[in-house]
C-alpha cells in the first residue's frame, strides 16, 4: 500500500489511463472523482467485502 497525501483539486495517476482527484475534503469524508476508461471496474472496498461475505456465507450453507 502506498499513501499519498493530497489536497483538494490535486490528483493521482494510476498506470496509465486511471486518474483520482480529490474533489472535496470534509468533516465527515472526502470525495473523490475517478476517471477511468469503461473496460475497467471501480468498486467500493466495503461493498467487494460485503458481497465476498455474503458468498461465503452462501456457498457454507449449500455445502452443508
Amino acid at each position: 500500500m502506498i499513501i499519498i497525501p493530497r489536497e483538494e483539486g490535486e490528483s493521482v495517476l494510476i498506470g496509465d489511463d486511471v486518474v483520482v482527484t480529490v474533489v472535496e475534503i470534509r468533516d465527515d469524508g472526502v470525495l473523490l472523482a475517478i476517471d477511468h476508461p469503461d473496460d475497467v471496474a471501480v468498486e467500493r472496498g466495503e461493498e467487494r467485502s460485503r458481497v465476498r461475505t455474503y458468498r461465503d456465507v452462501l456457498l457454507s450453507s449449500l455445502s452443508s
